[in-house]
């Protein structure tokens, strides 16, 4: 950036040739590397949390598959999970949601998947920290035109203009007793249930699923953290209780890979389906 400054005032004399193009080469590296610079957490026995969630789920970006799960540890996700509805219903065999990538001009709406809507509950009793739900839903970026849209331009767009805030979408930020941090993002428009300030237990109602922020279709993303604000957050790793881990989702079977070593095996790795248990 300096060597373009001076290059553009006139203050003094950038190099040329060769050394112009390694020192911007060399600028775009360390900026890269310092936005992959992320604080490490507690990486100690996983906290025992509620599932956010009630009745038949599908794990994606799971740290039952590998660790960090979402592929960086910055903004506290090393031990994030995605959750949404499987694409098959009970029988495994019938489709109820749409899955993969489509040839189409634009992407399905929102209200096509089974669990944009579906009630988010908090993990863990607490105290609420952020509440906000004021941004739309959008359609998913489930065709090939608005996949590449949202890797190239909506993704960078989010990044420059609003940061943290506009990728997490509409979210719930909970402080434990213990001192961690729950974040529930991607949340629905005017679907939070609770304010700032309010005492909540677990298994109390938040929020419901949207498709708000830095998505490709409905889904909730949650994460335990080691303070409160997400982009100087440690991800904290954290399992479910009561969950019924069952088969692989047809649409995932031909991507399965085995769990890495670091995985948390109690958690259902990428492409598994789960109940939980004791809900309807």
């Amino acid at each position: 950036m300096l060597l373009i400054v001076a290059d553009v005032t006139g203050l003094f004399d950038p190099p040329g040739g060769i050394v112009w193009v390694l020192a911007v080469i060399g600028l775009v590296l360390v900026g890269y590397l310092l936005s992959r610079t992320a604080p490490v957490g507690n990486t100690s026995a996983p906290a025992v949390l509620r599932a956010p969630v009630h009745g038949r789920w599908l794990a994606t970006n799971s740290p039952g598959q590998q660790v960090p799960s979402h592929g960086t540890a910055t903004r506290g996700q090393r031990y994030a999970v995605d959750l949404s509805h499987p694409t098959v219903a009970e029988d495994m065999t019938t489709k109820v949601n749409p899955a993969g990538v489509r040839m189409a001009l634009r992407g399905t709406r929102p209200e096509e998947f089974t669990c944009f809507g579906e009630p988010v509950y908090a993990m863990a009793g607490g105290t609420v920290l952020q509440a906000s739900d004021g941004q739309r839903d959008k359609r998913a970026r489930n065709t090939w035109i608005g996949l590449v849209w949202m890797l190239i331009v909506e993704g960078t767009v989010r990044e420059l203009i609003a940061g943290s805030r506009a990728v997490l979408g509409n979210r719930v930020v909970v402080q434990h007793e213990d001192g961690t941090f729950a974040a529930y993002a991607h949340l629905r428009r005017d679907s939070v249930a609770v304010v700032p300030g309010q005492r909540v237990e677990a298994g109390e109602l938040l929020a419901e699923v949207g498709n708000t922020g830095n998505t490709t279709e409905p889904h909730l993303h949650v994460q335990l953290m080691d303070r409160a604000r997400v982009d100087a957050a440690a991800g904290i790793p954290f399992v479910w209780g009561g969950l019924d881990v069952g088969e692989l989702d047809p649409a995932w079977t031909p991507l399965a890979k085995d769990p890495t070593a670091n995985a948390l095996t109690e958690m259902p790795r990428n492409g598994q389906i789960f109940r939980v248990a004791g809900t309807p």
